[in-house]
């Protein structure tokens, strides 16, 4: 099995929103078996950043990452950022 790193970068309507999809993002941490590692963070001020939150995780494997995309708290998740977002950008690749 290879790793997958799966990242994502949304920008938000709301800047200040991002504490809050941070918090929701970390409620995925630890879904299904096979996530490596699970980091989120947020626009710091005084840095070079285009997006407001950032998510870069590993899995795995390809299989553990599908096994998470499907999971009913994730897509509960997905469904309240997808309210807050303008933009979403997504990198999944082997590592």
């Amino acid at each position: 099995m290879q790793p997958i790193r799966h990242v994502v970068m949304w920008t938000l309507k709301r800047p200040e929103d991002a504490p809050r999809v941070k918090a929701l993002l970390d409620s995925c941490r630890t879904l299904v078996p096979g996530i490596l590692e699970f980091d989120v963070g947020i626009q710091t001020d005084g840095l070079e950043a285009n997006c407001q939150v950032v998510l870069v995780s590993t899995f795995e494997s390809a299989a553990a990452l599908a096994s998470y995309q499907p999971h009913p708290h994730h897509q509960g998740v997905v469904a309240q950022i997808r309210e807050m977002a303008a933009t979403r950008h997504v990198v999944d690749y082997y590592c």
